[in-house]
């Protein structure tokens, strides 16, 4: 066979990373429009984690970047459940933690959390951050997500633990020190805490703590039935440059998304 052949792709393959025949990221002609979609986005985000039971009383948020002013981000308001907040309930946060845009008042903990995610990491347009049962308990453990199946391996490297605890996250500092934590990472597992995740877009950021989550119920299952074989680094380094393909990431998030828009239509309303 020459090398060609080798080199050629299957047929039935996509010209992708994965193979799969995945779109990208729509672009828009206004920031107006960008800005529009990315609100969209995030309030059908924040409506799956009350979907999914990701809420936890007051604790939980998804933000995201404006793509015209830089230095500030959309974010849930304080005080709203996730399963009933819409598009026009959404705040626009300044560096200094002020609300320029909106009626709520601002979750100093989402604040001081996001604020320096946002400033410390250009790449991460969103960020999400629950307190999410499996999570929180493996976090107890100390101990991060092995690679133990496809989807686990999506984190292999990429993911740091956070022991440090001093109480609700409410001081800059305590912002900074999580984000100078978790890097260049896509998951930081907040021990005594909860877990958050960034991405390049609301849809991968999110996609990324739902799989993070499913992930550590099915680590902790079967830590409880038995001893786990991870798999080696060939194998999960081969199953994350599928699984954690950023692509992949931002297209699963398209099946949510028209599943919660279907159901829970109202969460589009603007005013």
């Amino acid at each position: 066979m020459s090398d060609h052949a080798v080199e050629e792709r299957a047929s039935y393959l996509a010209d992708t990373n994965t193979g799969l025949p995945l779109p990208t990221e729509p672009e828009f002609g206004s920031v107006d429009e960008t800005r529009r979609h990315r609100k969209q986005r995030l309030t059908a985000a924040l409506r799956l984690f009350g979907k999914y039971g990701f809420g936890e009383g007051i604790s939980g948020h998804i933000s995201v970047r404006d793509p015209e002013h830089l230095d500030q981000f959309w974010v849930n308001p304080f005080g709203v459940s996730f399963s009933r907040v819409k598009v026009r309930d959404l705040i626009c946060v300044d560096t200094e933690g002020k609300v320029v845009e909106g009626r709520h008042r601002v979750n100093p903990s989402a604040f001081v959390i996001h604020s320096r995610i946002h400033e410390l990491r250009p790449d991460a347009t969103a960020a999400a951050h629950g307190h999410t049962p499996y999570s929180r308990a493996l976090g107890t453990l100390g101990r991060l997500l092995e690679p133990l199946d496809q989807e686990s391996a999506a984190f292999y490297g990429d993911q740091v633990l956070y022991s440090a605890y001093e109480g609700p996250s409410i001081s800059l500092e305590q912002g900074q020190d999580i984000a100078e934590n978790l890097g260049d990472k896509r998951a930081i597992l907040l021990r005594h805490h909860g877990l958050i995740t960034v991405g390049g877009s609301v849809d991968e950021a999110v996609h990324w703590f739902f799989t993070y989550e499913g992930c550590a119920k099915v680590q902790l299952l079967a830590s409880m039935a038995g001893t786990p074989r991870p798999m080696d680094d060939k194998q999960a380094r081969a199953a994350r440059d599928g699984f954690g393909d950023p692509q992949l990431g931002w297209f699963s998030f398209q099946l949510l998304w028209d599943e919660i828009v279907h159901e829970q239509p109202d969460l589009l309303e603007e005013t």
